[in-house]
Parts: C-alpha cells; structure tokens; sequence
C-alpha cells in the first residue's frame, strides 16, 4: 500500500525545511491519492519539473517514483505552467510543490528514475 499523497507531501516540505531549502504547496491536491508534481526554481529563471514516474517503470507499488520532464532540461516559468495545466486537465486532484534552490537540489534521491 503506498503512502498517502498528503503525508508523502509534508514529509517532503520536511525534507526541504532541514535542508534549508524554501518549498512550498503551490496546489493542493487529493489527500489519498493526488499526483505529485515537483517544480524546482534555480532562481535564474529556469525551472527543473519532476513528475510521478509511469506505471510499470518501478519494481513496486508501495514506493513512489519519479521522472524529469522535459528530458531532464531546465525550461522557462512558462513552459511549466503550460505542462502542469495539461496534466490537471487530465487528473484536477494533482499536487504541485514549488522549491527554490539555486544548486537545483530535488532531494528525491534514488526515486528518480531514467524514463
């Protein structure tokens, strides 16, 4: 059973906080069970997007995964924007948590995977 997205979302902002990144929830989604999008802003206007990882790209269920969108390049505050409103037309109960980290630190760790 994976972990509620709500939890997984303040265990995140946690994360960032000990680190002493800024992060916060730019949209709230389903408590249970909402995608995670994480959007880091390098502060030089570039923006490095991280979504949840297809079905079938990890080995369990129970852990969350994660992809670089744009093949992993940085893009502009608008190429964003445009990409998150897509996939709320798709899934409306989406999370979005924006980070501001000039290192451009994801702190996802062995979750981000190769799509």
């Amino acid at each position: 059973m994976r972990l509620k997205s709500g939890i997984w979302v303040s265990a995140y902002l946690r994360r960032c906080a000990v680190e002493n990144v800024p992060a916060v929830v730019v949209k709230r989604g389903h408590e249970d069970a909402g995608a995670i999008f994480i959007e880091v802003d390098r502060l030089d206007g570039t923006l490095n997007l991280y979504a949840p990882a297809p079905a079938g790209l990890s080995a369990t269920e129970a852990e969350r995964f994660w992809v670089a969108c744009f093949g992993g390049e940085a893009a502009n505050a608008q190429a964003v924007a445009e990409y998150l409103a897509r996939q709320e037309e798709f899934d409306p109960d989406l999370w979005v948590i924006a980070v501001e980290d000039k290192e451009g630190r994801h702190f996802l760790g062995d979750a981000l995977i190769a799509a």
